[in-house]
């Protein structure tokens, strides 16, 4: 996986909400790597945005349709378990 974008996150079930800023980000990155383009080329750049703006349409409806009895995930606590796993992961 190269450095064009970082991996997508979670984004349902979190205390406070994906806010629609994450949303499009999540989709920015989604369609950066499938299309390849960190930045689309002038001729790419109208389909570039509307795949983007299609992308985060679709994910605000699933997430508005998925149902869950699990209560939300705290952000900071799931920043911190990330955290962790990464200074073990990488720890000499």
């Amino acid at each position: 996986m190269g450095i064009m974008c970082r991996n997508i996150r979670p984004l349902y079930n979190f205390e406070p909400p994906a806010s629609a800023e994450e949303v499009h980000d999540a989709a920015l990155q989604y369609v950066r790597k499938v299309s390849g383009f960190t930045k689309p080329s002038q001729a790419n750049t109208e389909a570039f945005d509307r795949a983007v703006e299609a992308v985060a349409a679709a994910t605000m409806h699933l997430m508005g349709e998925l149902v869950t009895a699990a209560p939300p995930k705290d952000r900071e606590v799931e920043a911190d378990k990330a955290r962790a796993r990464s200074a073990a992961r990488f720890a000499a």
